[in-house]
């Protein structure tokens, strides 16, 4: 028997910017709040399903340094350039964390400048 990741967990100065962008990034919907805490997830399923939830949840500590763990992702629809921009224009924005420009990947950082990376590859929805 094994486990599986069934949620993330982000800390955020601002957790409702962060959900609607990460919900407009990956298609999820807001399934519910405890406190200060925004719990996304795919629609219809939610938690425990195949993709694992995002709880985003407030703090007032500054980000320090590159992030330990990123996310990576990878467009369903559309090829990466084409993704590239919409994630441009949903708010994500370029970082450099040191790669040296020949990647075949794209380094981004969301509203509050958590890494993520955008892949070539086009991968079916779940």
């Amino acid at each position: 028997m094994a486990c599986r990741i069934t949620e993330l967990v982000l800390e955020a100065h601002d957790p409702e910017l962060l959900a609607g962008f990460w919900c407009t990034v990956l298609g999820y919907v807001e399934l519910g709040r405890e406190g200060d805490a925004i719990e996304i997830g795919p629609p219809g399923t939610g938690f425990g399903g195949p993709q694992p939830t995002i709880v985003i949840d407030r703090t007032d500590e500054p980000k320090k340094g590159k992030l330990r763990l990123h996310l990576d992702v990878n467009a369903t629809d559309r090829d990466q350039a084409a993704e590239l921009d919409r994630l441009l224009a949903a708010g994500a924005r370029p970082a450099d964390v040191g790669q040296t420009g020949d990647e075949s990947w794209h380094v981004l950082a969301d509203p509050e400048g958590n890494e993520f990376c955008l892949l070539r590859r086009r991968v079916p929805a779940v």
